[in-house]
């Protein structure tokens, strides 16, 4: 997962203009992650879907030059994409029920057609390890070396703090500011902090 990462991981740089048509502010990269997040909710996909299309989106943006007017349809694309990576066939949102909840304002061809477009740009991989998963690996390695450690939190199992924790990191890749992180160092920086104010 990390010799991936290294391989694969770009900082998103915000491209500026002038012209706030032309490119996508970092505002509307987080607004546009707050709408996936209430979609996952909506639709109930796996946290990991979601985190999956963050990973998506932000490696389209990093490679290509896109415009704010299109920023939905990409967004809803990475988020089908996703869905159809990560859940089983029997939860992936129908593609017309998706576009009609959502409102995206797109319709199936452009969605499909977006999707061409970003498998192109990400040469068909979107198979990159995102922070939710370093996440789970570190988690588990932390309580593999020190079972005791959730003993200072007697209400709360292991399984209920992964899921404490997943929606803390899922807030933290929202942000624009945090992107500059690699999702190990993301993941790894949460737990770390979680640990501390564990221990006593």
């Amino acid at each position: 997962a990390v010799s991936r990462e290294a391989q694969m991981w770009k900082v998103y740089v915000h491209k500026t203009s002038p012209n706030q048509d032309i490119a996508i502010s970092p505002e509307q990269r987080e607004e546009v992650i707050q709408w996936l997040t209430k979609l996952r909710h909506q639709f109930l996909v796996y946290p990991e879907t979601l985190a999956l299309a963050i990973s998506i989106l932000d490696r389209f943006l990093a490679s290509v030059k896109a415009r704010p007017k299109y920023l939905r349809c990409i967004a809803i694309s990475c988020f089908f994409l996703a869905a159809k990576t990560s859940e089983e066939d029997e939860r992936i949102p129908l593609l017309k029920v998706l576009i009609k909840e959502s409102s995206c304002g797109c319709s199936s061809a452009e969605v499909f057609r977006m999707e061409r477009i970003i498998l192109d740009k990400l040469n068909w991989d979107l198979h990159m390890a995102t922070p939710l998963d370093f996440l789970h690996i570190f988690h588990a390695m932390a309580l593999a070396a020190s079972p005791q450690l959730l003993d200072q939190m007697p209400e709360v199992n292991k399984s209920q703090h992964i899921a404490l924790l997943t929606n803390q990191l899922l807030q933290c890749m929202a942000s624009y500011q945090l992107l500059q992180f690699k999702g190990s160092m993301l993941a790894l920086a949460l737990l770390s902090l979680d640990m501390e104010n564990m221990l006593p």
